[in-house]
């Protein structure tokens, strides 16, 4: 008999709880993952939100026929407290350092002998084996082979069926061949067969290939076997049309259903050798494997190739900021003007305008994640996103966090910029000021080629520790090339693992953002992308330095002159000079004097 379908997050978690004691389960895990360990994932994956009602990116649900919880970091605590409210599942706190800790919970409230179940395809298996080291000490079994929420979710979405395309070879210097050689390379130091590649982002860059399966990153739904001869793309049928086939078909590349991955990675013949990243394939995936292969456990090499753009790349890349930059003064522009007559602006109007602003702009192929228009209190929520049912209006006095970006075929972009409304006082400006040091310190750092990056958190957060502030996200992550808005390996937090995959290498393109949050009054960000580029050789070694990549004005209205030394001005001013010359000859009017007169140099005391 088919259940009637949920419609509330305490009635859906009845249902699973159901679900659990028909199949005699004792607790259930549930993150914010799919079979590709993605970070931002189709409808059909994205069980967490639709159970709890929880929609931020990470989250991780643990349910037990007694107790609910999701556990999630501070950007999301304002949130996830408002969004669980009468679902009968409690916010869990997660602080830095603590990431195993919905692990731990279960060890200390599951008794010995109990089950916890799972969907193995959604699980990395580096995730599965640490459950596993906290949870059979105390009796715990784990059982991955079941998805519940197929039970419980009649409406389900299905999987996205958006058609590929190829990446225009006018932004690309290196051929489909020649990358996969280049893993092939690898896969030859490790003695390996094959190699198995789930996440998304590798097969879109190894393949050359872009979609539209996922909101904001042009990567689409497949898995990518490499051997030391051939190829096999796992694609959805109908999602290629003849001319690629042809084309991936001359590199060598195969094409078989999506759904064929399991079962294909089971005939592979026995004693193969296949290299294999425990944090970028689900459990679901080794299970698939056959029991006589051999594992060679290793960092995926095609995310570190990846992450290192080119020099054609960067090029690419400071084209697509002149446009992006261009469509920010725009914007501004307007918002300013807007303000003056007294128009209404509310915080979705922002999101609107700056995005049509983008997509004026040669190229602009969509938002690289969702816009973060935050005004006041707002911002002081580092994730937040205003809905049509929760606003706030711009108006009277504070401080209007804008936090976006675009996808152009050139580049990706990603920039936080802080901008005064009416009246400010001495207090927004010293927060103020104090992140634009933490931003300037980090942006002008040189530093050890290969250094892992997480050592770097340090520089950007100084000027904030001195004065008894902090901020409770990392200062920097990777972003990728026409591709995810966040990629690895590169992160610049302080509790980061340090690890030799983490090391700072040229060509990574890195965000610098340090920020202030005060909830109930305001937050402050400014974030820049920057490269890694060579600084020097000499005895000791080669040293790196950072490439400004981002072209905006940082706002001198919000700025305490006196807490800025002559090194940090001159900075700013050499910023605004070069975002002035670069902008100018792609704008004109209004938006060509707003340019000029927020880039004038910062007035000294």
């Amino acid at each position: 008999m088919s259940r009637e379908a949920p419609t509330s997050p305490a009635e859906r978690l009845t249902a699973l709880r159901d679900a659990m004691r028909e199949h005699d389960i004792d607790a259930w895990w549930l993150p914010s993952s799919d079979p590709h360990n993605s970070e931002y994932l189709p409808e059909h994956w994205a069980g967490r939100a639709w159970l709890s009602g929880f929609d931020g990116s990470v989250g991780t649900l643990v349910i037990t026929q007694h107790a609910a919880g999701v556990w999630v970091d501070s950007r999301y605590w304002v949130q996830a407290e408002e969004q669980l409210a009468g679902s009968g599942i409690e916010l869990m706190k997660l602080h830095p350092g603590q990431g195993d800790a919905p692990m731990q919970w279960l060890a200390e409230n599951l008794e010995s002998g109990a089950t916890l179940g799972f969907d193995a395809n959604v699980v990395a298996l580096a995730s599965a084996r640490r459950l596993e080291e906290a949870l059979s000490p105390a009796g715990i079994q784990l059982r991955g082979d079941l998805d519940l929420l197929d039970s419980i979710w009649p409406d389900r979405p299905s999987l996205p069926e958006a058609p590929l395309y190829a990446h225009d070879s006018t932004y690309l210097d290196e051929s489909r061949a020649e990358r996969l050689a280049r893993v092939r390379e690898a896969m030859a130091e490790h003695e390996a067969d094959w190699h198995p590649i789930s996440t998304l982002d590798d097969i879109a860059w190894l393949t050359q290939l872009r979609g539209a399966d996922v909101d904001f990153n042009p990567v689409f739904l497949a898995h990518l076997l490499i051997g030391r001869e051939t190829a096999t793309l796992f694609v959805a049928p109908g999602k290629l049309d003849a001319t690629l086939r042809e084309s991936l078909t001359a590199d060598g590349i195969q094409i078989a259903p999506y759904t064929d991955w399991a079962s294909q990675l089971a005939e592979l013949p026995e004693g193969s050798r296949v290299l294999i990243d425990p944090a970028r394939l689900t459990l679901g995936t080794r299970q698939a494997l056959p029991d006589g292969a051999t594992l060679v456990e290793a960092f995926q090499p095609s995310t570190l190739a990846k992450g290192r753009k080119s020099d054609g790349d960067l090029e690419h890349v400071r084209q697509a900021m002149e446009e992006d930059g261009a469509a920010l003064c725009e914007f501004f522009a307007w918002l300013e003007d807007a303000l003056a007559q007294g128009e209404t602006v509310t915080e979705l109007t922002v999101d609107d305008k700056l995005t049509a602003a983008r997509a004026a702009r040669p190229g602009f192929v969509s938002r690289s994640f969702s816009t973060i228009a935050a005004f006041n209190d707002n911002g002081a929520l580092p994730h937040y996103h205003a809905t049509p049912e929760a606003h706030a209006t711009i108006e009277g006095n504070g401080l209007l966090l804008i936090d976006s970006g675009g996808q152009y075929p050139g580049g990706t972009t990603d920039i936080t910029r802080v901008v005064p409304v009416g009246e400010i006082d001495d207090a927004h400006r010293e927060d103020y000021t104090l992140v634009l040091k933490g931003t300037i310190a980090l942006s002008r750092a040189h530093f050890p080629r290969g250094i892992p990056s997480a050592q770097l958190d340090a520089i950007a957060r100084a000027p904030l520790w001195t004065s008894g502030r902090d901020y409770g996200h990392g200062t920097g992550h990777g972003v990728g090339y026409f591709l995810n808005v966040h990629e690895g390996p590169q992160v610049i937090a302080w509790h980061a693992p340090v690890a030799p995959h983490t090391a700072m290498q040229p060509g990574m393109i890195t965000s610098i953002e340090p920020g202030v949050y005060r909830p109930g009054k305001w937050g402050i960000r400014i974030e820049n992308l920057v490269a890694n580029r060579p600084a020097a050789e000499s005895e000791f070694g080669d040293f790196l330095r950072f490439e400004t990549l981002t072209l905006c004005p940082i706002d001198t209205r919000c700025i305490e002159p006196s807490l800025l030394d002559e090194s940090e001005i001159d900075w700013l001013d050499a910023y605004h000079a070069d975002v002035r010359e670069r902008l100018a000859p792609k704008l004109e009017g209004e938006a060509l004097a707003w340019l000029e007169k927020r880039t004038q140099p910062l007035a000294r005391g």
